[in-house]
């Protein structure tokens, strides 16, 4: 038997146990149908709490207002070009030719913010000027959480048809970045000619892509999408420790990993926010199975207490062994994901702590030092996922602690980020240093998060929709026959 004939075998018995001992109905004890009539009370007065609280009307339009600051900028200065330059007043194109990044991530949060004319006016920009007939190596993680899943959500908000043929289009043209050996994609593809490469790539990027290729998958009726972008989510899962820990890197050809960090930060963390997402999505039961294995690991090796508090840090992923006390602004995605698979003591007490790493300069830094309390990167690129874990508690509780918290950081956010055309990254979060960049995640991801906060709690459910990891949402489509 060849080694990849074992680890198929392997990774079928493994699921297959997993997911039949989840499962079955016939080996639920009576306990476990307490617990669930619990859960379901607990989430109907969690509901009920919600209805009284109702919308901050006047947060709401506040968060609104920024955004459309922001946007206003981005069309008088950038318009037509992937994102606005802040300081400056210019545009920039991330690869010389535009994609129009901006308008395809802002365009389902305009939508939920009713704001109909300029959703109007974008989506007809991104229909008849969008083109990925373009000789462009792309990186192809960025364009399937940005472009493709805002061409999704943007079709399955409006049903405007011209936006699912330009995913459809987009998803093809991006297939061929999963041909290596092993399945796992290749970090680079061009649009026009196929053509691949840089094969360094990391969990993240090979295991955040179900849920976009999984919808083009449905609502086509293309089985190679969602095939594919299981395929690669499948086997880096498969790659982990036998603790159960993934590191950091890997080699999409040979399947070997190049760097054996373990934590939640860049290059892991949304891979274990898609393992829930998918089940979530789809009902995948597999990615349930892998779920549970991946996040039991992590919440054994990976949490450390420094004087009362909890935090996420570092740990080599065949030991287990503390490597580093680093946290970060994207780290802070995990109280939100906690929260949302139901384990909201822990999400309340690493949210905490996230908040404590923002409130020591006012804003948060890209990488903290949680036992020296030092920021160790000081950049702030205006990263969405505190705010994020801020509503996914918000919306697990109904506990005002969390729109209180959103509000402070919203006052932080626009006193030391905003511009006269839009809001500008921060050099360093100690001297407020202003940089010329404003991602186009801030109009999809950022300004989408603090308006949820504050909205009505029915403008989106969470328990409907599932947002990628772009926050662009997506909702369940029926499997083809």
């Amino acid at each position: 038997m060849t080694l990849s004939t074992l680890r198929t075998c392997l990774l079928a018995c493994a699921l297959a146990a997993c997911a039949g001992c989840a499962t079955t109905p016939a080996s639920r004890a009576p306990a476990d149908e307490v617990a669930d009539a619990n859960a379901v009370d607990a989430k109907a007065d969690v509901a009920a709490t919600l209805a009284r609280n109702g919308a901050d009307a006047a947060m709401a339009e506040r968060v609104k207002t920024e955004f459309l600051h922001a946007w206003n900028g981005y069309r008088q200065h950038a318009w037509g070009h992937d994102a606005l330059l802040p300081l400056s007043n210019g545009a920039h194109d991330w690869y010389g030719q535009s994609l129009l990044m901006t308008p395809v991530d802002a365009l389902d949060t305009m939508l939920l913010m009713g704001l109909d004319a300029q959703a109007d006016e974008a989506r007809e920009l991104i229909a008849t000027r969008l083109s990925f007939d373009r000789d462009l190596d792309v990186k192809h993680f960025e364009i399937v959480i940005r472009l493709l899943g805002g061409l999704l959500s943007g079709y399955q908000m409006t049903g405007d048809e011209r936006l699912l043929a330009l995913a459809d289009d987009l998803g093809t043209r991006l297939l061929p970045a999963f041909d290596s050996p092993t399945g796992l994609p290749y970090v680079y593809v061009n649009l026009r000619t196929g053509k691949t490469h840089g094969t360094e790539s990391n969990p993240a990027e090979a295991g955040t892509l179900l849920l976009e290729y999984g919808t083009l998958s449905r609502l086509t009726g293309k089985p190679v999408y969602f095939e594919k972008a299981r395929r690669a989510l499948v086997e880096t899962w498969k790659r982990r420790s036998e603790i159960g820990l993934v590191g950091e890197r890997f080699d999409v050809v040979t399947g070997d990993w190049t760097r054996t960090d373990s934590h939640i930060g860049a290059r892991i963390d949304s891979y274990y926010e898609y393992l829930w997402k998918c089940w979530k999505l789809f009902g995948d039961r597999d990615c349930k199975a892998m779920w549970d294995d991946s996040i039991a690991a992590a919440n054994r090796y990976l949490p450390e207490e420094v004087d009362g508090a909890l935090w996420y840090g570092h740990a080599d992923m065949a030991t287990g062994t503390r490597t580093a006390s680093l946290y970060g602004a994207l780290d802070a995605f995990m109280p939100g994901l906690l929260a949302y698979s139901g384990d909201v003591e822990r999400a309340r007490r690493l949210q905490a702590s996230s908040f404590a790493m923002w409130n020591a300069h006012g804003i948060e830094p890209e990488l903290w030092d949680y036992r020296k309390g030092e920021v160790v990167s000081a950049g702030y690129p205006l990263r969405p996922e505190i705010v994020e874990s801020a509503w996914y508690l918000y919306r697990a509780t109904g506990d005002t602690a969390y729109s209180d918290m959103g509000r402070s950081m919203f006052d932080d956010f626009v006193r030391y980020t905003r511009t006269d055309s839009g809001f500008a990254a921060l050099e360093g979060v100690v001297t407020k240093d202003k940089a010329d960049d404003m991602e186009s995640f801030v109009l999809a991801e950022t300004f989408k998060y603090f308006y949820l906060l504050f909205a009505a709690p029915g403008t989106l459910d969470p328990e409907e929709v599932v947002l990628n990891t772009e926050a662009h949402p997506l909702r369940p489509v029926e499997e083809p026959n």
